[in-house]
């Protein structure tokens, strides 16, 4: 895959991340305005664990089944295809199984061991989609294997859809039965989205069964892969991935685990613990993973493209490849964390209205540090899939495992001060996330031997980053008087976007290259050539 291509895989993915995203804003904002803080500290109690024991039962599962699955088809062998597709769909319904019935059997006593009983009824919510979300994931990845993308994309947007459909229902309807039940709404139309997708899923493959029949008949292979085989080439891919995948749901978990406690300890109650546990996770957190839906898809497209470069000892192109995934990511992380930076309590206000303007400035506070932390989380991204592209998998999760060893000390320590509370936790997310940057950093340029552009993939994309926040900042500070402090957000953030496109082409950030990865982007580029605002 050439560097052209990984990236217009990445601009795609990018894209339909973008429709999940926009649909899951449309959950979470409202959300917050309904249940308020203290609804959002019982729902994001349970949320980190369930995603942890997801991660835990699929994570890496999808990729492996779409590798194996490609090669073996590559090769002609389309039974032993479907074969891997069946043995990991068993694997992953005993996951779903286990899951569920654990979190089934313990919701209580999991609640009570992190501190927030009221916690209950968002954590038993979930335990149909412990069931529903690893069966989407063996159909996805057979999908994925078979170059068929159209399935998982269409799945994701019903997941979606029906997550926030019977989700905001749900907490509406149940609000006055209590915040708690209400949360517990919130979380079960994520069990509803899971048994959505999964049907969606399901009916996909059967209405393809014929087509799948027929490809199998014309299998090159006779001789059967034995299961044991198959089983472990599934977990020597799925493993690695799983455990790198684990470690973010795993912080996140530490916190539901230290932060309620530790701020109960230094004199807040239960309830006060929970809606700045809510502030944190509900309100701040939720615009930091944001940005992520297109590091993400870099990640995604990174991979395959280092690694078929990398097997063809191409290391020529290995550098080339590393370098644009580096400049892509920060050309996306930078103005995300100075925008979020500069305007954090004008966004959380816009966003989250119907909060008390504690709250809000609260949250705004937390936004602020965190926003930091978006640079660091989109590098660590990329540079976790150079690694697995180059063959090592384990060198990101070690590096990653010792950013979330000094969160632990840290967030124990810091939130433990009163003063500090519960923006403890958040300064050590963004410690630990630039801890495991700069060790990934280092363990790229050992093992690519790149030299880095500083010019053209740091300094050009920070110049345009600050040009952008000093612009959104004194079109704030203008307009609030005049049109209020929701509509003068708005307009400082649109402005704000065209000047950082502007910067680009200034700074020379943005090559011809770039602007063909969007559609009719090269008509764009070849109008700005005339304007010699562009060089080909």
């Amino acid at each position: 895959m050439s560097k052209d291509n990984f990236l217009k895989g990445a601009a795609i993915l990018g894209i339909a991340g973008a429709i999940v995203k926009i649909l899951g804003a449309f959950y979470r904002i409202p959300l917050g305005n309904i249940i308020k803080s203290e609804g959002m500290g019982y729902y994001q109690t349970a949320y980190p664990l369930y995603v942890l024991l997801l991660t835990i039962s699929t994570a890496g599962f999808p990729v492996a089944i779409a590798k194996l699955v490609s090669e073996k088809r590559a090769l002609g062998d389309h039974n032993g295809a479907h074969r891997v597709f069946k043995v990991a769909f068993l694997g992953l319904l005993l996951a779903g199984i286990l899951t569920s019935l654990f979190v089934f059997l313990n919701a209580k006593n999991i609640v009570g061991a992190l501190g927030n009983e009221n916690a209950y009824y968002s954590l038993i919510a979930l335990v149909p989609a412990l069931f529903f979300v690893p069966i989407m994931a063996a159909f996805r990845g057979y999908f994925q294997g078979m170059e068929a993308m159209t399935p998982t994309a269409v799945s994701q947007i019903v997941e979606q859809l029906f997550r926030v459909i019977v989700g905001l229902f749900l907490t509406y309807y149940l609000l006055d039965r209590g915040t708690p039940i209400a949360a517990g709404g919130a979380s079960f139309g994520g069990s509803m989205g899971a048994m959505a997708g999964a049907i969606v899923m399901i009916s996909i493959y059967l209405s393809k069964r014929k087509e799948i029949g027929e490809e199998i008949k014309t299998n090159l292979n006779e001789a059967d892969e034995p299961v044991s085989k198959i089983v472990k080439d599934l977990l020597a891919i799925a493993i690695p991935i799983t455990i790198g995948s684990a470690i973010v749901p795993i912080m996140d978990t530490i916190d539901a685990a230290f932060v309620l406690k530790r701020l109960q300890r230094v004199g807040f109650n239960s309830l006060e613990a929970n809606n700045l546990y809510g502030e944190l996770k509900g309100l701040a957190q939720t615009l930091i993973n944001l940005p992520q839906v297109f590091s993400m898809a870099l990640a995604i497209s990174l991979v395959p493209a280092i690694s078929g470069a990398n097997a063809k000892k191409n290391y020529g192109e290995v550098k080339n490849i590393t370098s644009s995934g580096i400049r892509v990511t920060l050309l996306i992380g930078l103005p995300c964390a100075f925008g979020l930076f500069i305007l954090a309590k004008p966004i959380i206000r816009l966003l989250y209205f119907k909060n008390t303007m504690e709250t809000l400035n609260s949250a705004g506070e937390i936004l602020a540090i965190l926003s930091f932390g978006v640079v660091f989380l989109t590098l660590v991204q990329s540079f976790t899939a150079i690694l697995q592209g180059l063959g090592k998998p384990l060198v990101p999760v070690v590096n990653l495992a010792i950013g979330a060893a000094v969160k632990v000390f840290l967030t124990y320590t810091l939130t433990g001060i009163r003063s500090i509370n519960v923006k403890g936790a958040a300064i050590s997310t963004v410690i630990a996330y630039l801890i495991a940057a700069l060790l990934d950093l280092i363990a790229v340029r050992k093992y690519t031997r790149l030299k880095f552009d500083v010019k053209e993939i740091f300094v050009k994309p920070f110049i345009s980053s600050v040009g952008m926040a000093v612009v959104a900042k004194l079109i704030h500070i203008v307009f609030i008087n005049v049109i209020g402090d929701r509509l003068s957000t708005i307009i400082a953030i649109i402005i704000a976007a065209m000047t950082y496109f502007i910067l680009l082409i200034i700074t020379g950030s943005l090559t011809y290259e770039d602007f063909n990865l969007l559609p009719h982007g090269d008509k764009i580029a070849n109008k700005l050539i005339k304007m010699k605002l562009l060089k080909r």
